[in-house]
């Protein structure tokens, strides 16, 4: 058993906050963004938040430590992108396993720096691993709806050169995350269970979806149950949903969840919803207390934060999530 495994079972496992809402504190330049060794590049790079993880390290450094220090037990890799798929936009394809594996490297470090101040709270690096910005499932071209930006197979390819990246950099979990398409996620899945084989490891594995709308589905229009019986062939570490919904707006979906599966739940909400201005205005206070009903409920066992989300959130969230106890896992038949 893994030590995550091991925690799990004896507490709420925190997770960190959005890295994205951390790094526009910093209000980068497109040179801060390319730094000294890509100067010279000739695309812009602006907007690329997984760059930084080489060219401005001590902020990824800082923004996971804060976290930690708000009383996190994960961090999650600042490689959301992190694809030959998602570099494509930036031309920096021959990037991805350095990025994966620095960021990994980075969020380890400082996981290693907290465990070692305090090992009666060990902390743990999930690798994340995105959708990427195309889906297998539909077509982007409403005159050939037969039309397919990207195949299982590109993806599948593209998947494992990031999750042998971020093994390698010394993650604890890989976290599949914001998925709003399952075949998308199955390819992610596919290529893992690859590397697990091809080097005869285990690594636990956290699935998260998104329901997009009050539909109550993914963008590929599965229901809650339907997305879970799409990946139940997997072991798991867990299954949950994050991003697009605040924490009100999340919870009928987790109670679905949970009604329906013996995994583990984790849920990473936004802060509310946006604002006109896609800013997002929920408080770290009005956030805790909707999370503290989520832990009355016995819903969840790891929980976090999405977009909107500062160590602030995460401070009050890990305060409330220490005065439960972890969901019971139970079976169902």
């Amino acid at each position: 058993m893994s030590k995550i495994q091991e925690a799990i079972q004896h507490k709420i496992l925190v997770l960190d906050g959005a890295m994205g809402t951390m790094l526009q504190r910093y209000n980068f330049s497109e040179e801060d963004f390319r730094g000294e060794r890509f100067k010279d590049f000739s695309h812009s790079l602006k907007g690329n938040n997984d760059l930084l993880s080489i060219t401005q390290p001590q902020a990824i450094r800082d923004v996971h430590a804060q976290y930690f220090e708000a009383g996190a037990d994960i961090v999650e890799t600042n490689t959301f992108s992190g694809t030959t798929i998602g570099m494509a936009d930036y031309h920096l394809e021959d990037l991805v396993y350095e990025l994966n594996f620095q960021s990994a490297k980075i969020a380890r470090e400082v996981a290693d720096e907290f465990t070692a101040k305090n090992p009666n709270q060990p902390r743990f690096v999930a690798g994340s691993i995105g959708p990427t910005n195309r889906t297998a499932s539909m077509s982007p071209n409403v005159n050939d709806p037969g039309y397919r930006a990207v195949t299982f197979d590109d993806l599948r390819i593209a998947y494992k050169q990031q999750v042998e990246a971020l093994i390698d950099g010394g993650c604890d979990v890989l976290l599949v995350e914001t998925i709003f398409d399952t075949l998308n996620a199955k390819a992610a899945l596919f290529a893992i269970e690859e590397v697990k084989d091809e080097r005869q490891i285990d690594i636990p594995i956290m699935v998260s979806g998104t329901i997009t709308d009050a539909s109550g589905r993914t963008l590929s229009g599965q229901t809650v149950e339907a997305f879970l019986i799409s990946i139940s062939h997997i072991p798991l570490l867990s299954i949950g949903f994050n991003c697009a919904l605040g924490a009100d707006q999340l919870k009928p979906y987790l109670k679905r969840l949970s009604r329906n599966t013996s995994l583990n739940i984790s849920a990473h909400p936004n802060a509310g919803l946006p604002n006109a201005f896609g800013q997002y205005d929920q408080t770290p206070l009005e956030m805790q207390a909707l999370i503290r009903e989520y832990l009355k409920d016995n819903l969840i066992n790891i929980i976090g934060g999405c977009c909107g989300t500062t160590p602030d959130h995460i401070k009050l969230i890990a305060d409330v999530a220490k005065e439960f106890k972890p969901r019971e896992l139970m079976v169902v038949g």
